[in-house]
């Protein structure tokens, strides 16, 4: 179970989000929507421990999950919108480099699978500056499977893949949460992740809350 209680999220001087709640159980989905700005990339970092919540906590099965990063980092693979494909190295050399960012040797073996498993298994010997940015988004993901762990946190996955290659990542997906394993994602495009909670990061906006009190 990973939950987030009276969470609030202030960046720089802003007041982005507060009194946010949230929980995901085993084989769960989170969807995370609003409009750019609403927050929704921020908490995703929150997610990850890359960010620190202003006030509120989360829990990973009732503990804090933010009281020692490693161990939590151990848990999830946070897949950035941002392209994460380094130039120089390969396709399989980069899988490799983010695979095992959470520790211990990954297997060209399981790299190569989880490259079949988005299409690009034959891009494996490529270096990344060769990469369209589909191909780049295909990479990145690639690495959610080389090594698994029981939380994904995606922030708009789906960003330059075609409908095939989205349909991978249903499928992808639905492996995971079949296996148990929990899916937090920001998305604006269409994703078929069957009976996942909605979560409107907007609902907590100082905004939204001031003109309900009003």
């Amino acid at each position: 179970m990973f939950q987030g209680k009276d969470i609030t999220c202030i960046r720089g001087e802003r007041l982005v989000f507060t009194g946010l709640d949230f929980s995901v159980g085993s084989g769960g989905a989170l969807v995370l929507i609003g409009p750019n700005g609403s927050g929704k990339s921020s908490l995703l970092r929150m997610m990850a421990g890359l960010l620190r919540p202003a006030s509120g906590k989360m829990e990973w099965n009732g503990e804090n999950a933010l009281d020692d990063f490693d161990e939590h980092a151990s848990n999830l693979h946070y897949v950035g919108h941002h392209d994460a494909v380094k130039p120089v190295l390969s396709v399989l050399e980069n899988v490799r480099f983010w695979a095992g960012v959470r520790g211990g040797e990954v297997s060209d073996k399981n790299i190569l699978t989880a490259l079949d498993a988005f299409a690009a298994k034959h891009l494996a010997d490529i270096p990344g500056r060769f990469l369209s940015a589909g191909q780049k988004r295909r990479v990145n993901l690639a690495r959610i499977i080389a090594a698994p762990a029981p939380l994904w946190l995606l922030d708009e996955p789906t960003t330059a893949l075609d409908r095939a290659s989205i349909s991978l990542l249903d499928k992808a997906i639905k492996h995971h949460r079949e296996g148990g394993g929990i899916v937090v994602l920001s998305t604006h495009a269409d994703i078929d992740l069957e009976a996942a909670t909605v979560l409107d990061i907007s609902d907590y906006s100082l905004k939204k809350i001031e003109r309900g009190a009003a």
